[in-house]
């Protein structure tokens, strides 16, 4: 694996080399807003492949800091580069579907611009591909890479559920990866991902519906040993303290329509409705723990958000023992006794000494 930083100009004497029909195996959409400082790396894992049959487009979201000179000196090195450069930013789903209509490969992957992929994760993923004709989406290994712990490595492998086998039906994915039993990185067939592009519902979070739209259409999902580094570092979206985590709720929202949409059965829908109620309550101990960092107009704003998605759970779905649970009571026929049980809920478990190092 390919580990080269900074903002040097691409090694050179990289293989062009396509299928014999001109098409490539693969497209790797890569999203990059200002990521001068972590683009090189991620550029130089995809070049490296052993798999060498690949488009890699690259859409630039109006960075500030150069990273379009980046971008522009790596294709400049090696024609599988394409650039797609957005005059307004409007955050990684927009662009990955900018970038997924110059598609041209069999086979659609997303690396992020801070992450990588282990030298030979593409053929890894494309062995398993043409191991069964019914394959339409294949996983990749993962290993968080922890940068403010030195680096850390610590393997995530499919997701968090340890039984999975080589491969599971569509259905069975879709339904795993309602509570991430199986997580989002991932290849798909081409074609499936013009069908259900990148939904562009808020700037982050909801291409976890693009995710499981994908797998309830896949036939079959297998696991592939080929690895994608995630870079987790304090700056991360997913871990940064702003109120872009409102996104979240607005994401499974949409995801919600789209089940009904598709006329899932209560199964599905008390399975993902249970899931909406946890991560309601998990926006409520973010604005808790986070509140002396945000304004009174902002807390209001944000409140207004929550308020909305906690009236519009169906509770009936939610698992028992979540709405039992003591401080996440529904209580949906006062908003302001909810707000004021999961503040002392919270408050309490802080006396405690709980949740003290929690963001």
């Amino acid at each position: 694996m390919c580990m080269t930083g900074g903002n040097d100009a691409p090694t050179a004497g990289f293989a062009m080399e396509a299928e014999a029909d001109g098409a490539p195996v693969f497209t790797v959409l890569v999203a990059v807003y200002n990521a001068s400082a972590t683009l090189s790396r991620c550029l130089d894992s995809l070049l490296g492949q052993t798999e060498r049959s690949l488009q890699v487009v690259c859409i630039d979201d109006c960075s500030t800091d150069g990273s379009l000179d980046v971008l522009r000196r790596y294709a400049q090195a090696d024609s599988r580069v394409e650039i797609v450069a957005l005059d307004k930013n409007s955050g990684p789903a927009h662009a990955r579907n900018a970038g997924l209509q110059r598609a041209r490969g069999r086979y659609t992957a997303f690396v992020d611009s801070d992450d990588w992929l282990g030298t030979d994760a593409l053929e890894q993923c494309r062995r398993v591909f043409e191991a069964d004709a019914q394959t339409d989406s294949v996983v990749f290994d993962t290993v968080a890479v922890l940068a403010d712990e030195g680096d850390k490595h610590e393997p995530m492998g499919w997701g968090n559920d340890k039984d999975l086998g080589h491969a599971v039906d569509g259905r069975r994915a879709f339904e795993l990866s309602l509570t991430w039993g199986i997580h989002g990185v991932y290849a798909v067939r081409t074609e499936l991902h013009r069908r259900f592009p990148y939904d562009e519902t808020c700037r982050t979070y909801s291409d976890d519906n693009t995710t499981r739209l994908h797998y309830l259409n896949s036939r079959r999902v297998a696991f592939c040993r080929g690895v994608y580094y995630y870079w987790r570092h304090s700056g991360s979206v997913t871990l940064s303290v702003d109120l872009s985590r409102l996104d979240y709720l607005m994401a499974t929202e949409s995801m919600k329509r789209k089940l009904l949409e598709l006329a899932m059965p209560d199964s599905v829908l008390n399975v993902y409705e249970t899931e909406r109620w946890l991560i309601v309550m998990d926006t409520c101990f973010f604005l808790y723990r986070n509140r002396h960092r945000f304004s009174r107009a902002e807390l209001k704003a944000a409140a207004k958000v929550v308020r909305h998605h906690w009236a519009s759970i169906e509770i009936w779905r939610v698992a028992m023992k979540e709405r039992t649970r003591l401080g996440h009571w529904p209580l949906q026929w006062s908003w302001w006794l909810f707000c004021l049980q999961v503040y002392c809920y919270f408050t309490l478990r802080r006396w405690g000494g709980h949740d003290r190092n929690v963001m």
